[in-house]
C-alpha cells in the first residue's frame, strides 16, 4: 500500500472497533464474579483488628511501595508500615501468576535497585516468578515486610488536624495513625472483565489470567504442562500482551485452544539472550542510573551516542530520529519534518511485523487475520517469539471477530456472530482498570484539611504539584505517572524518581522539626496550568485503534485529561528538573509547619 491507502487503511479498521461505551464495556469482577478478585494464593486468616501509630504507612507493596520504603529506610525512617491486599509484596507481579508471564521492558532497567541489593538478572527479560522474587528480595533487604499488613485494604483514610496525621481504617477493622501516607497503589491490581451479554451464564470453569486457577488447569506457575486441560475445549479473550504470553503454554496443552481475537496486538521481535555474568560483573558503580537515563533519553527522541538496551522501543525512535536527520538535509518543512519522520518510519516497522507474520503463519487466513492495522505505539507492543508460530499447531484456532468482538456468552461457550464455540474452560485475558479514576482504583477518597475529599478536590481534573503533592492533603505523597514523567514504556523508572522525592522531603521534615508538609494552592494551580495539554507526543495519533491508552478511542474531557498528562517537555527534563529541585533544598512550591 501506498501512504494514503495505509492511511484509510488504518482509520477503516479504527472505525471497525470504536464503541460508544467506552471503558464501559468492561465491568468490574462483582456479584457473580466476586471470587474473581479474592486472592488464591494464600489462605484468608482471621485476627483481631490493630491498632497502630506508625510515621509512614505505605498503600500498596508493589514496586511503588517497595521502592518508597527502600529510600526512606536510606534517609534514616525507620517507622514504616506496608499495607497491601494481596498477600505478599510484588504488586502485578504478585498477581500475575499465569504461565509464561514476563515483563517486555529489558529486565536492567524495570527491575530496580539491581547495585543496591546486588543482584544480576538472569536474562535480558525475566519471566513473572523472577520479578515476583526480585520484589521479595528488594523486601528483605530494605526490611520492608516487618509490621506490614497483607491480605489487609485501606477503605477509608481522614486528615486530623490537631495531631497532624492520618488516620486510616481497613477492611480488616484496623485504624492506622499515620505522621506521613504513600500512595503506592499502581495501575495493574484490579482485574476487569468484557462486558459481554451473559458472562454470568458459562457453566464451565473461568477466571482472569490474573488469578490463575492452577486447579483447573494444572501445571505450575514455572511453566511446566497444564496436564488437566489435555482433553479440554479452551477458549481465550484477549489478545493484548497477556494474551500473548499465555497463548503458546496453552496451545501447547490444550486438547482445542480457541483464541477469540478482536484486535490483533503487534508482535516485534523479542530475541531474549541469558545474561552473561562476565560482562555484568565488569559494569561500574552506578550503571543502572546510565542505563534508565539512556533508555528515557531514547524513548523520547532524545540524543545519545550508544543505545545501551538495543530493544524494540529503541528501534522505533532510533528510526524517527535517522529519518529526520535525512529529512532535514533535504530541506524539508521543519514544520511537518517531526511528523513525517515519524510517519514514515513506523510504516516501515510496520511492514516489518506484517511481513514477519506471512513467514511464521503457514495459513494464509490465520496470518492476515492476526496483522495489526494501526501505528505500533498505539497500543502497548509485544515482543515475543513463540506466539505467532502456535497458530500453527492443529489444535489453535484462531476465531477473528473482525473488530466486533464476542457477540454473547451462555452456559456452554461463547458465541462471534451467528456461530457458536462450545467451551469447557473459559480463561478472561482482559486486562486491569487502567482507564479508571485513581480513586476507583486505589480503593479510597482520602478527606484532607477541612473535611474535603480528594474527589471534591478534584472535580474538575487532577491537580498537583509535581503530580505527587496536593493542595489540602498534607503530608500525603502519590506515586503516579500523571502530571509527572508518565514514561509508559518502563513504569518502575517513575517510580524511582518519586521516591528520591519522597524520601528528600520526609527527611527535610524531620530536620527541621516540622510536623506536616503540603503544596501550596499557588503552586499547585502554575503546575497544573503549566502542564497545558500535556506533551504533544508524536508516538500517538488521533486516529489509533482503540485501546487504554487512547480512552478506547474516545474524546477525553477536559478534566479527564488531567489525569492522563505528563510534564510537556518529556520524562527526562521531568526527572532532572525533580533532581535539581531536591538537590536545591529549597523545595519550592511546598510549606512546611
Amino acid at each position: 500500500m501506498n501512504a494514503e491507502e495505509l492511511r484509510r487503511k488504518y482509520h477503516d479498521e479504527r472505525v471497525k472497533r470504536l464503541r460508544p461505551e467506552g471503558n464501559e464495556q468492561y465491568i468490574e469482577p462483582s456479584g457473580t464474579f466476586a471470587g474473581m478478585q479474592a486472592d488464591p494464593y494464600v489462605e484468608w486468616v482471621e485476627r483481631p483488628p490493630q491498632q497502630r501509630e506508625v510515621e509512614v504507612a505505605i498503600i500498596g507493596a508493589g514496586f511503588a511501595g517497595l521502592l518508597a520504603g527502600a529510600r526512606l529506610r536510606e534517609v534514616g525512617i525507620t517507622d514504616l508500615c506496608l499495607i497491601d491486599g494481596a498477600g505478599d509484596v510484588g504488586g502485578v507481579w504478585y498477581w500475575n501468576r499465569y504461565p509464561g508471564a514476563a515483563c517486555d521492558t529489558a529486565a536492567m532497567i524495570y527491575l530496580p535497585l539491581l547495585e543496591e541489593t546486588g543482584y544480576m538478572p538472569s536474562a535480558k527479560y525475566v519471566e513473572g516468578p523472577e520479578i515476583y522474587a526480585h520484589a521479595q528480595r528488594i523486601a528483605r533487604h530494605f526490611r520492608l515486610t516487618d509490621g506490614a499488613l497483607f491480605s489487609t485494604e485501606v477503605e477509608a483514610m481522614s486528615w486530623d488536624e490537631e495531631q497532624s496525621r492520618w488516620e486510616l481504617k481497613t477492611n480488616r477493622g484496623d485504624t492506622i495513625l499515620a505522621s506521613f501516607v504513600v500512595a503506592g497503589t499502581g495501575p495493574l491490581h484490579r482485574p476487569k472483565l468484557p462486558g459481554v451479554p451473559g458472562i454470568e451464564q458459562f457453566a464451565g470453569e473461568s477466571f482472569h489470567t490474573s488469578r490463575w486457577n492452577y486447579a483447573v488447569t494444572g501445571g505450575e506457575v514455572n511453566g511446566s504442562p497444564m496436564e488437566r486441560l489435555r482433553n479440554l475445549r479452551v477458549g481465550l479473550l484477549g489478545t493484548g500482551a497477556t494474551g500473548v504470553q499465555v497463548v503458546p503454554k496453552l496451545g501447547r496443552d490444550a486438547g482445542e485452544l480457541y483464541v477469540f481475537q478482536r484486535t490483533p496486538s503487534s508482535i516485534d521481535v523479542r530475541n531474549n539472550q541469558p545474561m552473561d555474568r562476565d560482562w555484568f560483573s565488569q559494569l561500574e558503580h552506578g550503571w543502572q542510573q546510565e542505563w534508565l537515563t539512556n533508555f528515557a533519553t531514547l524513548q523520547t527522541g532524545g540524543e545519545a551516542e550508544v543505545d545501551l538496551v538495543q530493544d524494540g522501543w529503541t528501534d522505533i525512535s532510533l528510526r524517527i530520529r535517522r529519518r529526520a536527520y535525512e529529512l532535514f538535509s533535504s530541506g524539508i518543512d521543519p514544520e511537518t519534518l517531526l511528523r513525517r519522520a515519524y510517519e514514515e518510519s513506523d510504516d516501515e516497522k510496520m511492514e516489518e511485523i506484517r511481513d514477519r507474520i506471512d513467514r511464521e503463519v503457514r495459513d494464509e487466513v490465520t496470518a492476515q487475520a492476526l496483522k495489526p492495522w494501526y501505528r505500533q505505539l498505539c497500543k502497548r507492543p509485544c515482543f515475543h517469539d513463540q506466539y505467532l508460530a502456535t497458530f500453527n499447531l492443529p489444535n489453535v484456532h484462531l476465531v477473528d471477530t473482525n473488530g466486533a468482538g464476542v457477540t454473547a456468552i451462555d452456559a456452554t461457550g461463547v458465541m462471534v456472530g451467528d456461530r457458536h464455540f462450545d467451551l469447557d474452560v473459559l480463561i478472561y485475558a482482559s486486562g486491569f482498570e487502567v482507564g479508571t479514576s485513581w480513586i476507583r482504583r486505589s480503593g479510597f477518597d482520602p478527606v484532607g484539611t477541612g473535611g474535603e475529599t480528594l474527589t471534591e478536590h478534584w472535580k474538575e481534573g487532577m491537580t498537583s504539584l509535581h503530580g505527587m503533592h496536593v493542595a489540602g492533603f498534607p503530608n500525603f505523597f502519590i506515586m503516579g505517572l500523571a502530571q509527572a514523567g508518565n514514561l509508559i514504556s518502563n513504569i518502575t523508572h517513575n517510580f524511582s524518581e518519586s521516591a528520591e522525592t519522597i524520601a528528600s522531603v520526609v527527611h527535610h521534615v524531620r530536620s527541621i522539626g516540622a510536623a506536616r508538609v503540603e503544596a501550596t494552592e499557588g503552586a499547585e494551580r502554575e503546575w497544573t496550568a503549566g502542564l497545558g495539554e500535556g506533551r504533544s507526543s508524536f508516538l500517538f495519533d488521533p486516529d489509533c485503534t482503540p485501546g487504554y491508552y487512547n480512552n478506547e478511542g474516545l474524546d477525553v474531557s477536559e478534566a479527564d485529561q488531567k489525569s492522563r498528562i505528563g510534564y510537556p517537555l518529556g520524562a527526562v527534563a521531568y526527572f532532572q528538573l525533580m533532581s535539581d529541585w531536591r538537590a536545591s533544598g529549597k523545595f519550592d512550591g511546598l510549606c512546611f509547619r
